[in-house]
């Protein structure tokens, strides 16, 4: 079987290299961020290639006729009236090239920093006599000037000046910038030093040990065919970036659409200021963004195959995944953009009605993708109460499942796909008939990391929970305004002088939703003291109070008792029943599971 190369490996002299820059002919892809080396870098580099030591090879991609579209731009330090379309886009090896660019071809000081990372301008050179002294290490014999090509003592006094050719002769040190075309320089330190025959054979020597070296390096070009595709470039790339950062899909995608001279970041930043007064929407990502869109996109291309008569196996599969991302059109996006935004802020309406109010409450982020994705397509019918009841039924399932945490991309596609089709009287989603809620887990949940903790306080909230202290249900309007967050219904102090394991009084069943007022009030009395101190306060009566405690799912009479272990068992059940309700199918109890995780309590919780 003949496997076709996708790449060539030849090795190139570096003047030409260089040349190929300086006429724009080889060029940067704009999704390269720029990275400037310092100064010692950049000399260490000079040094290595002075004694013909590798400097690694460079990858790049033979543009022209490629498929990857990129825009570019020149690299940095080149300056060219009308620029030409690239032979070349380096993927890796762009601070090198830049570097031995500025130092060794341009007529202007190479932008660096000095070691506490300030920018600064330096003109690099070689002493002659300290390159060809063995005893000397060649990156001493390697020195950066000022751009004025002065240097001055603490108080700016001038104390050395190689600010014309003249000094530069008279201290021997050769510009790095005349490394290709030396002639011209070694005729004025000739004639500088009347061509005395010791300095005549001492830039003979300097020629013969140091210039050809750098006129006879070779550097490995690793260049990669121009039908490499995009993905594959991207992948590529963030393998060998020497840079140490990776890319983004949304900075990948950013450079493709530019090459339309389309800005998709200056869209985004537009987008994003308006999500950022959403208190759902206020942390969307553009990558979130970007997968809710190619979801869509993938889905509108599998629809069409399909009338067009493909095969369903043939057709273009639902999927956002990072290539299918890197694979829109810049057409697809401004087709779906405008509607896709419009189906965030449908889903941030939705998932308010299921009494979430903020970012910091969402039990995943992740799941609002697929959710906008199908309030995109749904839209007004998302109005229905029958269809609000199943998107709520397969939101719970996904929450109370824990099915959104990691490998979501695939469970983005299938929902897409399953979830619309559920609603127009077809088969139940996977996330709706996988989901399941493991009774035993209850006694787990003790910190918000935890997607399902986030799920059962929006459900309190849901039933109708009401604070302690002022009788108001948790809406959005209380939650603000009053620091709503889940507290301890038997507060840890009391806890913990009743001997109380940690992992049991931290769990949701002891918490509830509270706000930051009523939680101080509580303090860390026992229920029994903190309810008659409220409802003296606050003049609730003991039929009001019990019915704000009943609103949290707790039987009032084991709270006023401080039965602890029989308000457990109570509210275990109650909370299994608010869980059922949401998930719209029955919960496996097995109390006997619930007992052992008791005996076990001390064990440390999976999620602290």
């Amino acid at each position: 079987m003949n496997i076709q190369k996708t790449f060539t490996s030849p090795d190139l002299p570096l003047e030409d290299i260089l040349n190929k820059v300086e006429e724009g002919k080889t060029q940067i892809p704009e999704f390269q961020r720029g990275w400037v080396w310092d100064d010692d870098r950049i000399k260490s580099l000079l040094a290595s290639i002075s004694l013909s030591y590798p400097i690694g090879a460079l990858m790049m991609l033979k543009d022209g006729q490629s498929k990857s579209r990129f825009k570019t731009r020149l690299v940095e330090g080149v300056e060219l009236t009308t620029i030409p379309l690239p032979e070349m886009l380096i993927l890796d090896g762009q601070q090198r090239l830049t570097s031995l660019y500025q130092a060794l071809k341009s007529n202007k000081p190479a932008d660096t920093r000095d070691n506490r990372g300030k920018s600064i301008k330096r003109w690099y050179y070689i002493d002659i006599e300290k390159a060809l002294n063995p005893n000397f290490d060649r990156e001493e014999a390697i020195i950066s000037l000022p751009e004025e090509k002065l240097l001055r003592n603490f108080r700016g006094e001038v104390i050395a000046d190689y600010s014309t050719p003249e000094k530069e002769y008279e201290t021997q040190l050769f510009p790095f910038r005349e490394i290709f075309s030396s002639s011209n320089w070694r005729a004025g330190f000739n004639k500088f030093n009347k061509y005395n025959s010791e300095k005549v054979e001492l830039f003979d020597k300097f020629e013969q040990e140091i210039i050809k070296r750098f006129e006879q390096y070779q550097v490995t070009v690793i260049q990669l065919e121009a039908e490499t595709p995009k993905e594959a470039v991207c992948q590529v790339f963030e393998k060998v970036n020497t840079g140490g950062v990776a890319l983004t899909v949304f900075e990948l995608l950013t450079a493709t659409f530019a090459a339309d001279d389309y800005s998709l970041r200056d869209d985004w930043l537009a987008r994003e200021k308006c999500f950022k007064k959403n208190k759902i929407l206020s942390k969307l990502g553009n990558t979130d963004f970007l997968q809710a869109l190619t979801l869509l996109a993938t889905r509108a291309r599998r629809e069409q195959q399909l009338k067009d008569g493909v095969s369903l196996d043939d057709a273009t599969a639902i999927s956002c995944k990072r290539k299918d991302i890197l694979n829109l059109t810049l057409e697809e996006y401004s087709k779906w953009a405008d509607s896709l935004t419009t189906g965030f802020e449908l889903s941030a309406r939705f998932i308010h009605t299921q009494k979430i109010f903020s970012h910091r409450d969402l039990p995943y982020t992740t799941q609002l993708t697929p959710l906008a994705a199908i309030m995109t397509i749904l839209h007004d019918k998302a109005d229905n109460d029958g269809v609000r009841s199943l998107l709520a039924q397969w939101y719970w399932c996904g929450v109370l499942g824990e099915l959104y945490g990691s490998s979501v991309e695939t469970r983005f596609a299938k929902d897409l796909l399953e979830v619309l089709d559920w609603i127009n009287a077809g088969t139940i989603p996977t996330t709706v008939s996988e989901a399941s809620f493991n009774p035993a887990r209850l006694w787990t949940l003790r910190t918000r990391n935890s997607a399902a903790y986030k799920g059962i306080q929006a459900l309190l909230i849901r039933t109708g929970a009401q604070d302690f202290r002022t009788g108001i249900s948790i809406d959005d309007q209380s939650y603000f305004d009053e620091a709503i967050d889940i507290h301890h219904i038997f507060p840890q102090d009391w806890c913990i002088k009743q001997n109380i394991p940690a992992s049991r009084y931290n769990s949701i069943i002891n918490k509830t939703p509270i706000s930051a007022k009523t939680n101080r009030m509580i303090g860390g009395n026992a229920p029994s003291v903190y309810l008659c101190k409220m409802e003296k306060s606050a003049g609730i009566d003991n039929i009001r109070m019990d019915s704000i405690i009943r609103s949290h799912v707790i039987e009032p009479k084991l709270l006023r008792e401080n039965d602890m272990n029989a308000m457990w068992q109570a509210r275990e059940k109650a909370l299994l029943s608010l869980i059922e309700s949401a998930m719209g199918k029955s919960v496996l109890r097995s109390w006997s599971d619930s007992e052992e995780i008791f005996a076990e309590s001390e064990e440390a919780d999976d999620e602290l």
